[in-house]
């Protein structure tokens, strides 16, 4: 579900970019204040984009860039710390913590785990969520000055723009994925409501955002408002996240078939689905700016198919 919507376009780069702004960061450290400053923000521009289309965006070894990402998100925190008013590494370190903490944390523990060791996995998920989300909203007030007791208000909503889209999405699924990830906090879970309304104004501003990844999160999202949804509608977000992919993203088809096709019962549409993406091409060059978010969806499309049975025990 999240991995797929990674996109916010800061910067497209390859890890040597990353290993020259940091020698160039160490070298001047000890200068004068300024020309620190300049060097550290050359070096969090480089770090804000390691997952966007580059080198990570197209590895097809997950658990290369499993062991690789932890290093770069210390490395935002701790330029964080010297750039307080860098709104480029809220946004990485909000899409970072989110991404990672789906692929190799949640994913995981959902996929087979024991279950001693899956509900474990889950608290870490949880809580590298809510990490992801307070930066994502410190992002919105540095940029725009939304607090986050702005953000429920329709006045606060208003001043978010465009450009916040990006920033706007990774605070609303990781805030998402922390309330389902322990549905036991209900103060967390009463704040359904506000990520429907952070959903409704990122679809107002930019529906076609990072092909799709809206209307692909309100598919799974939607049954949890408060008004709840329909089969319908949630078939006219899968139709719009396809048409929008491109053939470039498989994670639509996974999950329709988890959010829709399981529950309803409808086995042949969900193995149809699965075993299309299932049997998708990650290699083809269309693809490969997609390419670790498609293996991790293939990932998860063949455990389902292997464990179909828990979905239809008839």
């Amino acid at each position: 579900m999240l991995l797929a919507k990674v996109d916010f376009r800061a910067a497209s780069i390859s890890l040597s970019p990353i290993l020259r702004a940091i020698k160039f960061a160490l070298l001047l450290v000890p200068l004068a204040c300024s020309p620190k400053r300049f060097a550290l923000t050359q070096l969090a521009v480089a770090m804000s984009g390691i997952s966007d289309e580059g080198a990570f965006a197209r590895e097809d070894d997950p658990e290369l860039v499993r062991d690789a990402v932890p290093f770069a998100l210390k490395t935002m925190e701790t330029l964080s710390d010297e750039l307080d008013e860098n709104v480029g590494l809220r946004l990485g370190m909000a899409r970072g913590f989110t991404q990672y903490a789906y692929a190799f944390v949640q994913q995981p523990a959902e996929l087979g785990a024991p279950p001693d060791q899956a509900q474990a996995a889950m608290l870490r998920a949880r809580r590298l969520y809510l990490r992801a989300r307070d930066y994502g909203v410190e992002g919105l007030k540095l940029a725009r000055a939304v607090t986050a007791q702005d953000l429920r208000t329709p006045a606060g909503l208003s001043r978010l723009q465009r450009d916040d889209v990006p920033l706007l999405y990774w605070t609303l699924a990781s805030w998402a994925a922390a309330i389902a990830a322990n549905k036991r906090d209900l103060e967390l879970v009463g704040d359904v409501p506000l990520v429907a309304s952070l959903l409704d104004r990122a679809l107002q501003l930019d529906e076609a955002w990072d092909q799709g990844a809206l209307h692909e999160f309100a598919i799974s999202f939607d049954p949890a408002r408060p008004e709840g949804t329909t089969p319908q509608k949630q078939k006219q977000h899968f139709d719009r996240a396809l048409q929008l992919a491109k053939g470039e993203k498989i994670s639509p088809l996974v999950t329709y078939a988890q959010a829709v096709s399981g529950p309803a019962q409808n086995k042949r549409e969900y193995q149809a689905l699965l075993k299309e993406a299932a049997s998708f091409d990650v290699e083809q060059p269309k693809a490969r700016k997609h390419r670790l978010a498609n293996v991790l969806a293939q990932r998860r499309a063949r455990y389902l198919l292997a464990h179909e049975d828990d979905v239809f025990p008839d």
